[in-house]
């Protein structure tokens, strides 16, 4: 469990653009799904919403985002660890297994899709549930992404995140998103469906350049290369320029460094050598293109740094466990 109790907005070591260009490619979406209104006492089970061993699992990838308007409850994740949250928190569960969530005396947990009724806004169920005590309000929203990374970014988050919107200190505009959130739900005016798919996006970039920001020295994984300012040179460099000739010889040179520091620090921070991290880079991307276009497969080969069909179907099969005219195709 991560807290993120301070400014978000106003880093000095924030991660540079390489994740930009990472967002870019894995194509985020989202929404609001869920006005819930909760009485004390009262006790559901929220769903796992993303199964890691599924078949299709590195297609898409869900989490959620509970945000509370009102009020207060105790969460416990899957793994057993409770969290005292209360009015002002977001709360985001990068993976989404089910969880649980009460307030009061309760020895019955019902199930929060059995609840679940129409709301004014397309899309956004409303429940309420509960003995008619004391309210929580929450309002929950989801990010869906295209989950094809060489070191993919939700891996790199742990199972909660929790930022105290409350406090003083955090951003004016991560607060702002989920005020505008809760304001958007309860007007349900036109467009509001557009909006609040925005405004939750904007909550997730927001919400992950504050953990990026804020990541220990030791760390690993996609954020952390980021803020590496050797790896995130050559990531750079990378995802720049993918149908380059690279060696590692010349992308250390380029980034200003050796070889064997360039092969330690990418080992170390994604487990993959630079070379292994460009083929994933290359096929993310041509996957995006075989997905979303009709380009003919020379083409896609060709710009994805290929020299022939043949090397560049058997590099995409390796890495993402199918052909490109099946996933084309699924």
């Amino acid at each position: 469990m991560t807290v993120i109790p301070s400014n978000i907005a106003e880093t000095p070591n924030a991660p540079n653009d390489v994740l930009s260009e990472v967002l870019r490619a894995v194509r985020l979406t989202g929404s609001v799904f869920l006005d819930g209104r909760f009485t004390e006492p009262f006790g559901v089970i929220s769903p796992q919403r993303w199964d890691g061993t599924e078949a299709v699992a590195h297609l898409r990838h869900v989490s959620t985002f509970h945000l509370i308007a009102r009020g207060r409850c105790t969460l416990e994740t899957a793994d057993g660890e409770r969290h005292e949250v209360g009015a002002g928190d977001v709360l985001m569960l990068p993976f989404t297994a089910e969880h649980r969530f009460w307030q009061g005396q309760t020895n019955d947990f019902a199930f929060a899709p059995d609840l679940l009724q129409a709301g004014p806004i397309p899309g956004v169920d409303r429940l309420c549930y509960g003995g008619g005590g004391d309210e929580t309000r929450f309002v929950c929203g989801f990010i869906e992404s295209a989950e094809l990374m060489a070191a993919p970014l939700f891996r790199s988050l742990p199972p909660i995140l929790i930022v105290r919107t409350s406090d003083d200190t955090v951003s004016e505009l991560l607060a702002g998103i989920v005020k505008e959130i809760f304001q958007r739900v309860d007007s349900a005016d036109p467009g509001a469906t557009y909006l609040l798919s925005r405004l939750m996006e904007m909550l997730f970039l927001e919400v992950l350049r504050g953990y990026a920001a804020r990541l220990p020295p030791d760390s690993k994984g996609m954020l952390a290369a980021t803020g590496d300012a050797v790896v995130s040179r050559a990531l750079s460099l990378l995802h720049s320029q993918p149908m380059r000739r690279w060696t590692v010889e010349l992308l250390a040179d380029e980034a200003g460094t050796s070889r064997t520091v360039l092969n330690e620090r990418f080992n170390r921070l994604l487990g993959k050598s630079p070379m292994e991290y460009l083929t994933h880079w290359r096929i993310q991307l041509a996957a995006d293109r075989l997905r979303g276009g009709t380009q003919r497969l020379a083409q896609i080969s060709h710009e994805a740094g290929y020299e022939s069909e043949a090397a560049f179907s058997r590099a995409f099969k390796r890495v993402m466990g199918i052909s490109p005219g099946a996933w084309r195709g699924a």
